[in-house]
């Protein structure tokens, strides 16, 4: 397995599955603040990760925030919990 350290250092090369990688451990470990970093990055997996949590918790402060952030399915999400 590929250490945190080398796939951000991969990340910030660009390299987009090294981030999705990093948003699946983010997500294994409960790490939400790692999470919400990538999203603000642009990470897409991030946001799918981030989305399912606040769906889960009914959060739907959080999921504009996600959708704010650039990932558009937590709208759809925020938009079926209304």
């Amino acid at each position: 397995m590929t250490d945190w350290d080398t796939l951000r250092a991969l990340a910030d090369e660009g390299n987009e599955k090294a981030m999705d990688r990093l948003a699946d451990l983010a997500d294994e470990r409960g790490d939400v603040d790692a999470l919400n970093e990538l999203l603000d990055e642009g990470n897409e997996r991030a946001g799918e990760h981030l989305t399912r949590r606040a769906a889960a918790a009914k959060d739907l402060l959080e999921l504009q925030r996600i959708s704010d952030a650039g990932y558009e399915e937590a709208g759809e999400v925020l938009d079926r919990l209304l």
